[in-house]
């Protein structure tokens, strides 16, 4: 195989950061060139294709986003521009040069009223702006032809950068009690896993023609309370966690209340065990601890 440029924008993001982890088991194939806003502009089609075309780059992997999701409720704008406007220029510049675009969105596309795990092919209908935003990110690359892997996630956290694992160790340590919504169910999606993934299907030429859908997330589903009350636990911690309903903690964005993916087409694709959710948080929790 000849080695490829690989372009991944939102390098100093969680998921920037584990695909930069994750990269070092590739580096015979492959070259890499990590972008955050400082070093190229997304929403600046021109600045994409000139970086492209300097660099050769075959494959970009967007992990890049607005991903506030309370704050986008107020921020449309600037939500829009990152989660629609840049991933719609990634697409073209892609079908310009034939290259192989991978693009990371969520469970927000979803209301999240099924009763059932969401499939690929399950209708999106986000509830929140940034829902919103991510889905028209998606239909920016659909309509614009070019090889393209959506990978929809959820309930992402890691080691780095700020997460809801993180925030949860900082206040279990802080307060003798927190009161966390037990009526909103999903995955929850180590980035490290979720990097391993895309790499994969990268290395694996998935994504030959039009745009494939996938959804990834840990294997196994809890509520935000069982979460938490596994981070307590595995980290030690004495705080006590009540479960309260989402009424009783409003949020100025919609929440899916049932967010859990079906995991079925991804595990074909990569003929690979996802992690149980328990066993990557109790990874994350150790590396957390011993910082």
């Amino acid at each position: 195989m000849n080695q490829q440029n690989i372009l991944i924008t939102g390098a100093n993001g969680q998921l920037g950061h584990c695909l930069r982890d994750v990269a070092e088991a590739y580096q015979e194939n492959y070259r890499y060139f990590y972008t955050d806003v400082e070093e190229l502009d997304i929403t600046d089609a021109e600045a994409i294709d000139n970086y492209i075309i300097d660099n050769q780059i075959n494959v970009i992997i967007n992990a890049a986003a607005y991903t506030a999701v309370d704050k986008a409720e107020d921020d449309e704008e600037n939500a829009y521009r990152l989660n629609c406007t840049a991933v719609g220029n990634l697409a073209k510049v892609a079908k310009k040069h034939g290259l192989l675009l991978v693009h990371i969105s969520t469970d927000y596309v979803f209301s999240g009223e099924l009763a059932t795990p969401y499939v690929e092919t399950d209708t999106p209908a986000p509830k929140s702006v940034y829902g919103s935003t991510k889905l028209a990110g998606e239909q920016a690359i659909v309509e614009s032809g070019c090889r393209a892997i959506i990978i929809r996630t959820s309930w992402l956290y890691s080691e780095y950068g700020n997460n809801f694992v993180k925030t949860m160790l900082r206040l279990g340590a802080e307060r003798e009690n927190l009161r966390v919504v037990c009526d909103q169910i999903g995955g929850p999606t180590y980035a490290g896993d979720l990097a391993r993934v895309i790499f994969h299907l990268v290395e694996n030429g998935v994504g030959h023609s039009g745009t494939e859908f996938y959804h990834f997330a840990n294997e196994g589903v809890c509520s935000w309370f069982d979460f938490s009350r596994a981070i307590m636990d595995m980290a030690g911690l004495p705080c006590r966690v009540e479960a309260i309903s989402t009424s009783e903690y409003p949020a100025k964005a919609h929440r899916p209340p049932f967010s859990v993916f079906n995991l079925r087409k991804i595990k074909t694709a990569t003929k690979k065990d996802i992690p149980y959710w328990r066993d990557s948080l109790a990874l994350v929790v150790n590396k957390l601890q011993e910082k």
